[in-house]
């Protein structure tokens, strides 16, 4: 689990090839740390698919969807997959409009994401 004032990051393994990221608070920039920490985490060899769990996202701003796309470059660099789910429809939207939902597979649940991450290795 990583930390910040305004945000819990836990980790949750679902296979040695697969690591859920629940989000549980706000991300802006005072959550740098406690994210990259949280990818740290994550991210370790053998980790493919990487899910983000927005369901607990109760704020973020311009600065936190920028950190959003810094792990999307770091896991790209890894050939690493990064997925989500959870997103409310306001959030849904700003990744529309900002075409991350282009370069991070988007799902309405849990069980849909797991699926799709499956396939990817």
């Amino acid at each position: 689990m990583a930390q910040a004032n305004e945000v819990t990051f836990t980790i949750r393994r679902a296979n040695p090839n697969i690591c859920f990221i629940d989000i549980q608070g706000d991300i802006t920039g005072a959550a740098e740390d406690a994210l990259t920490q949280a990818y740290a985490e994550a991210g370790t060899p053998p980790t493919r698919v990487i899910i983000l769990n927005f369901s607990g996202l109760a704020y973020m701003n311009s600065i936190g969807i920028g950190l959003i796309v810094t792990l999307l470059i770091r896991m790209n660099r890894q050939k690493q997959f990064l997925l989500a789910y959870g997103l409310s429809d306001h959030y849904h939207r700003i990744f529309q409009l900002t075409r991350l939902d282009e370069a991070i597979g988007i799902f309405p649940t849990e069980a849909e994401a797991l699926i799709a991450a499956a396939r990817k290795y």
